[in-house]
């Protein structure tokens, strides 16, 4: 049996609106302020996320662009995405957001990376090195982006 976890979710309140905060996640262009993997270089193409079907282009910092095909997406409080090397499907893992809002200017975030259908034998060890301590760096940074 297969008892490896590929749900990988962290949690953190941030002193900001949901809606300054959901603005920064589903804004494609604002990521690279916040990524704490430090992965992200700029927007390619794509603008402001508005639903399901969506696709924003991000170069990485080692210069690969990747397609991120939205999957979920529900107004100020979850979106979700699926990358792909550039021109080409999904991978098979996601990355999401939630957002809660907790009462006036808080709200809880959970950031989570989902590698139950990757397939890509390439990105397997990335997906098996992905943490709850890399989730929070990117919540942390979103945090202070918020939050400034």
């Amino acid at each position: 049996m297969d008892s490896e976890q590929r749900v990988i979710t962290a949690s953190r309140d941030i002193e900001a609106p949901a809606e300054v905060v959901f603005e920064l996640i589903a804004d494609p262009g604002r990521q690279p302020d916040w990524d704490g993997n430090d992965n992200l270089a700029e927007i390619v193409r794509g603008e402001r996320i508005r639903a399901v079907g969506d696709v924003f282009s991000m170069r990485l910092t080692n210069d690969k662009v990747r397609d991120n095909h939205v999957v979920a997406f529900e107004e100020g409080r979850r979106v979700a995405w699926r990358p792909a090397s550039e021109g080409q499907d999904p991978a098979g893992h996601e990355w999401g957001w939630q957002v809660e809002p907790l009462g006036e200017g808080r709200c809880r975030v959970t950031h989570v990376y989902d590698w139950t259908e990757l397939t890509d034998e390439s990105r397997l060890a990335k997906a098996r090195s992905t943490t709850a301590d890399n989730l929070r760096a990117s919540l942390d940074r979103l945090a202070a982006v918020a939050e400034g």
